[in-house]
């Protein structure tokens, strides 16, 4: 037995069509794929986490996002060739499973399960603050003991407490968690503190997702309509408020505050791959998976640096460090009315998110589970339903109990290598099919660029302008990742060269590592724990229980 055992393209469609989950009922076209696709990638990325990334990197912040569009494009093309090849709900963990082994898949499937899980819980978190906010603008004061996390709770009250006799000085979100602390209940000399409404709605749209398909394709239909209409009336209104001063400076803290907001602006883009979930709810996933992962990503990022530029440019950057910079924005101009529309809204469209990831996660359990590589309760489909019941159960509880205690900022830190890091292992699968001749299989390829010279061309150039640039060697000792980017970059030149090589895969892997080379310590660190549960986990228990043990 080998932890690099593959599956073939066959034996993985095979697998799909037998058992319980060749039950799963299959009525998802483009539209309801597209869809699917903006609900979650416009989720508490442009209603919530763009404010911060405004607030580190200024104006500039519209560029990061073209150019994380950029590289989610190569990956989604790659996402889109494997989806025409191997039509299986396990995303990149069955990709993975084709092209590098049965190791590599369940490292894929483990970081999928922390990339949907916490994508989730901060999407929950947000949609709780412009719930609460939504309610205050009805004159409803909800507890705000109930309605934040303790860490956040507690950091605020000490923050006021050391800025007394000066302490009205501080912004008001500050001042408002501080009282919060204050008012909380005690039991047993322990703050009761929570957010309340994050938990619930989490528990809510697992019910719906729960009892079907139908019911999830429709809802998140129609709260994406809503969505696209705030966004544009967004826009719209506040072209005419921009004032061209606030766009100078354009990066006033540089390239490096610019980059500071990557794991925020990636977090904003997180969500097409997700689409590549519900592969065996589809009509024709071979056909319409490419196009609407490619129609999505489009529409989302036109959206986002509209946006980006429209928010700039109504206030400093300066004021943008909040958790619902849209209603912010909106209530700083005396447009109390817009603020409203968006904070009501925003509590609508921002659920279409929650829906979509809470459809993803159980569909990868479920393939993980059919593979053998975890236990079969996760692959269970219910007879009435037809949903992975379980495994949706499961989603639910992972995703509701730790958005009730644990702030936002600690899920984006961890959203990001994991999917870097399954974005960079799909591209580079793309490479594996055009090697073995798999691609010839595909309905759909990533136009093919002939990467023989180009790749090495470019890392010549690169190279050599960092060289002339700067002291790379201390820029690369402050950044130890730099080493094995420039490395990879310098492998496939030379791979590029013997084999012929596609370009455009090869961009995707490097934008991917490069963007994994800008994320903090925090990142990694809690990573390479989950990697190491997953690890335990994998050969105590998946290494001999899999499909292809013995094979």
């Amino acid at each position: 037995m080998s932890i690099f055992r593959k599956k073939s393209v066959t034996q993985a469609i095979g697998d799909a069509k037998k058992g319980d989950t060749s039950h799963l009922m299959k009525v998802l076209g483009v539209r309801d794929l597209t869809s699917l696709g903006i609900a979650a990638i416009i989720g508490a990325g442009i209603f919530s986490t763009i404010g911060r990334a405004s607030f580190n990197g200024g104006p500039a912040v519209s560029l990061l996002f073209v150019f994380t569009a950029i590289a989610c494009v190569f990956t989604a093309l790659s996402y889109a060739q494997f989806a025409s090849t191997v039509p299986v709900s396990g995303s990149a963990y069955t990709y993975a499973y084709v092209s590098f082994g049965e190791i590599f898949a369940w490292v894929i499937g483990w970081a999928l399960i922390l990339e949907y899980a916490v994508s989730n819980m901060v999407v929950a978190i947000s949609w709780s603050e412009y719930f609460t906010s939504m309610l205050s603008g009805f004159g409803i004061k909800f507890p705000g003991w109930l309605a934040t996390d303790y860490g956040s709770a507690h950091r605020a009250f000490e923050q006021v407490q050391a800025a007394r006799p000066a302490a009205t000085a501080l912004p008001q979100n500050v001042l408002a968690l501080a009282t919060a602390y204050e008012n909380a209940p005690n039991l047993g000399g322990l703050k009761i503190i929570m957010d309340l409404p994050a938990g619930l709605i989490t528990v809510l749209i697992t019910a719906l997702v729960y009892v079907g398909i139908k019911e999830s394709r429709n809802a998140s239909n129609l709260l994406v309509v809503l969505k696209l209409c705030v966004i544009v009336l967004v826009i719209a209104v506040g072209v005419f408020y921009i004032k061209p001063d606030n766009w100078s400076p354009f990066a006033p803290n540089g390239v490096s505050g610019v980059l500071s907001g990557v794991a925020s602006v990636f977090f904003a883009f997180i969500g097409f791959d997700s689409i590549s979930t519900t592969a065996e709810e589809c009509q024709n996933p071979q056909r319409d998976l490419p196009r609407a992962m490619i129609y999505c990503l489009v529409i989302c990022t036109i959206l986002y640096v509209l946006i980006t530029l429209v928010l700039t440019g109504m206030v400093n950057f300066k004021e943008l460090g909040v958790d619902d910079p849209l209603a912010y924005v909106f209530q700083k101009l005396n447009l109390n009315f817009m603020a409203g529309i968006i904070s009501v809204s925003a509590v609508v469209a921002i659920t279409s998110a929650l829906l979509a990831y809470q459809l993803g996660q159980p569909r990868i359990w479920m393939t993980m589970s059919r593979d053998g590589l975890l236990w079969p309760k996760f692959s269970e489909i219910h007879p009435k339903f037809k949903t992975p019941a379980f495994a949706t159960i499961i989603t639910g509880l992972v995703v509701a109990i730790p958005s009730l205690f644990l702030d936002m900022q600690f899920f984006i830190d961890l959203t990001s290598v994991g999917t870097f890091f399954a974005f960079i292992l799909v591209c580079g699968g793309i490479l594996y099919l055009d090697a073995k001749g798999i691609s010839e299989y595909s309905k759909f390829r990533v136009p093919y660029v002939n990467g023989k010279f180009l790749v090495g061309i470019g890392f010549i150039l690169a190279f050599g302008y960092i060289l002339y640039a700067g002291d790379w060697l201390a820029t690369m000792e402050e950044k130890p990742l730099l080493f094995v980017f420039w490395a990879t970059w310098a492998v496939l030149s030379v791979l590029a060269f013997q084999n012929n090589f596609s370009l455009l895969p090869i961009l995707g892997i490097l934008t991917n590592l490069y963007l994994m080379t800008e994320l903090g310590i925090t990142n990694w660190a809690i990573f390479l724990i989950w990697l190491v549960i997953g690890l335990v986990i994998y050969f105590s228990y998946g290494f001999r229980k899999s499909k292809l043990a013995g094979q």
